[in-house]
């Protein structure tokens, strides 16, 4: 029989009983090794950046950043096993997107499923749509107040009205906010979905501008417009870009 190779663990909750009960819960598993305990998200997001685990077990429910947050910054750095006392709107998401969670209290029968459920997934190397779990399996609480941006094992907060305008470049998209640029690994859609639609327009297809940034709007060439900022940088804006800024200008 071939030997499973050694999961490396990180163990992420604010309650140190929650942790200590998934670390009991662990003893009796062969090939595991517990590299990191973190108390909040933002040890999460650096323990990953510096650790490389391979497994994560991630508390939803946790002060200043969620689990959910967490997941969106890491993206598809390591699988995640979800702890949670969510409703079962959540759980439904959870499973539609195949990643594993644990329903607190849960008992060590049914953690040692998820753990084995973990491991064959890892082993298959299946990838996780992080953009819709995240989407799915989030309350509806309206536009985000902020965005979140990992910067190797550091993470910005970045309140939305600071937010000049959101750029896509190739597979991430770039946020122009204070004279500085913030990459994230994120979908132009994705972007557009969680932000203010009364305050940010998608001008273009590679495009999406908070309004109040906007000093006028000028025509460049037949059906053709840019969008000139308040700092003089200018923006283009396509016909249907334009119908939508219209409606909100």
């Amino acid at each position: 029989m071939t030997e499973q190779p050694t999961l490396r663990i990180v163990i992420v909750d604010d309650e140190p009983l929650a942790r200590a009960v998934i670390r009991e819960y662990l003893k009796p598993h062969p090939g595991v090794d517990v590299v990191a305990e973190c108390g909040n998200g933002f040890e999460a997001v650096k323990a990953v950046s510096e650790l490389s685990p391979d497994l994560m077990f991630l508390d939803v429910q946790m002060p200043k950043l969620d689990g959910f947050e967490v997941l969106e910054l890491i993206g598809r750095a390591v699988p995640v096993v979800f702890t949670t006392a969510f409703d079962n709107y959540a759980l439904r998401a959870f499973d539609v997107h195949a990643v594993d969670y644990l329903l607190k209290p849960f008992d060590e029968e049914r953690f040692a499923e998820a753990l084995s459920r973990a491991r064959a997934r890892i082993q298959a190397k299946e990838a996780v749509a992080i953009d819709e779990l995240v989407a799915d399996a989030r309350p509806r609480t309206g536009p985000v107040e902020r965005v979140l941006i990992r910067d190797g094992s550091q993470v910005h907060v970045l309140p939305v009205e600071r937010i000049d305008y959101v750029e896509a470049q190739d597979d991430y998209v770039c946020f122009k906010a204070d004279g500085r640029d913030y990459l994230k690994d994120q979908t132009m859609a994705a972007v557009e979905a969680s932000l203010d639609p009364n305050r940010f327009v998608r001008i273009h297809r590679s495009y999406l501008l908070n309004i109040e940034r906007i000093a006028r709007v000028e025509l460049y060439a037949k059906d053709s417009r840019v969008a000139i900022l308040r700092d003089s940088r200018r923006l283009p804006v396509s016909r249907a870009g334009y119908a939508r800024l219209a409606k909100l200008l």
